[in-house]
């Protein structure tokens, strides 16, 4: 990623935004995060910029920040340094100035960003207009999910390792927990106890996590599947954390999400199925005929 050009990203990230939206989706968030450095950040934020000009998919640009995406290679930042660059120089001179994210995410986690580190950057991010993400619980329990609530996090997201004393802290508050089970298939990882936090009164979303180091696949209906299978949601379920739960999650749940009177017509028409159970059931199953996304349809 270093030393490709924002031409050649912009080319790769194409297609696979083009896959995705062939497969029936409609809203994206991008992130960056395997920048570490400012120049390269900033580099994928231009490049999701352009991309949300080029496509009829709803992109949601946000800057992701995780000290440790490179540990190994000879590129990692010490956590400290790392944030006191976002927080003095990254967000407020280049990525609030520019206006090139509606979220700041932070990887709080053992190992990656302390709670006291996490809760800099959002305030750092926050007079900029940046909404709060956090990825959190993936690894173990360290206090992040409760810093993203105090501040108003959009979504706290992975959850892997999240504990059930958690859920009260969630409860009441306007923060979407989501699940990405394409994460815990690929590195062979606990799942997120979504049927535990649903049971407990809970909403829950599910993602994809499209991305190289851990879910190097944007198949949502595999996700849907997953949810059923491994997390043990019922279908109605998983679908609604697929579609109105994790437009919730993105900001977007007033114009996206569902099938609605003065929503932004996206939707997918399917092949013949005898029942919307059919779509996790049938997990490797093409279900998808043809899509509509802004009420035109894409070839």
């Amino acid at each position: 990623m270093h030393t490709l050009s924002e031409d050649e990203l912009y080319a790769q990230a194409m297609r696979r935004v083009r896959e995705v939206m062939k497969k029936g989706t409609g809203c994206l968030e991008i992130k960056s995060g395997y920048g570490l450095n400012t120049a390269d950040e900033l580099k994928m934020l231009r490049v999701i910029r352009r991309i949300s000009e080029s496509v009829p998919a709803r992109i949601v640009p946000s800057v992701s920040l995780a000290p440790d995406a490179h540990a190994g290679r000879g590129l990692r930042p010490d956590c400290r340094t790392y944030c006191r660059l976002v927080v003095t120089k990254m967000i407020p001179v280049r990525v609030g100035r520019e206006r090139l994210a509606d979220f700041v995410d932070v990887f709080c986690d053992e190992g990656f960003f302390t709670p006291e580190d996490t809760a800099r950057i959002l305030d750092a991010a926050a007079p900029w207009g940046m909404r709060p993400k956090i990825h959190v619980d993936e690894l173990a329990s360290i206090g992040g999910l409760q810093v993203g609530v105090e501040r108003g996090a959009l979504s706290v997201d992975h959850l892997e390792n999240m504990r059930e004393d958690e859920f009260g802290v969630l409860r009441g508050s306007i923060t979407m927990p989501t699940a990405l089970p394409g994460t815990s298939f690929f590195l062979n990882m606990p799942y997120a106890p979504a049927r535990k936090m649903i049971d407990s009164g809970l909403p829950v979303a599910v993602a994809s996590d499209y991305n190289p180091g851990s879910t190097p696949s944007g198949d949502m209906k595999f996700v849907v599947s997953l949810a059923c299978i491994k997390m043990r949601l019922l279908p109605s379920e998983a679908i609604n954390a697929a579609t109105i739960n994790a437009a919730c999650a993105m900001g977007l749940s007033a114009d996206y999400g569902s099938i609605d009177v003065g929503k932004v017509a996206n939707f997918f028409v399917t092949e013949p199925m005898p029942s919307v159970d059919f779509i996790p059931y049938a997990y490797t199953t093409p279900i998808v005929s043809r899509v509509f996304l802004g009420g035109e349809e894409i070839v």
